[in-house]
């Protein structure tokens, strides 16, 4: 549930941009790497292969990225085509609006459990003592076996 708010409060802040989050990340890292085939990305973001595979053909579709056959003709690289940098440029201070409203949002929930933690406390030092100790369990009654 926490994980869906988090993806959701960034894919609102990078609707602007044209991507979602997770299109994001990849074209990010692919804009870093300079070129990056499905492996690496597969281990850099740490996303399976069902996902990267259907992104990266989204991406592909909308004409952010370019797939090349690699030198070893085994796999194909991925490079930023120029309308992936430009949605990147656009993206990035999105992101780090995202990254600042998240931070606030989690600072305020610590701060938020911090007063419930002394109010908690508060509590307790103001409640009298018991006298008898609570048992554990359930009461049971006594069985007398008549003999």
């Amino acid at each position: 549930m926490v994980t869906r708010a988090v993806t959701q409060l960034y894919d609102d802040v990078l609707r602007p941009s044209g991507v979602r989050v997770t299109q994001f990340s990849i074209l990010a890292t692919i804009g870093r790497m300079r070129e990056a085939n499905l492996k690496q990305l597969e281990d850099t973001l740490a996303i399976d292969q069902t996902t990267l595979t259907r992104s990266l053909n989204l991406l592909e579709r909308d004409g952010l990225i370019e797939r090349s056959p690699h030198p070893d003709g085994r796999v194909k690289a991925m490079r930023l085509a120029s309308k992936g940098a430009r949605v990147l440029e656009i993206a990035r201070p999105l992101w780090a609006q995202a990254q600042d409203q998240d931070a606030q949002r989690r600072l305020a929930h610590l701060l938020h459990l911090a007063v419930e933690k002394r109010r908690l406390r508060r509590k307790r030092q103001h409640m009298p003592a018991r006298s008898t100790p609570r048992r554990a369990g359930p009461r049971t009654p006594k069985r007398h076996t008549g003999g």
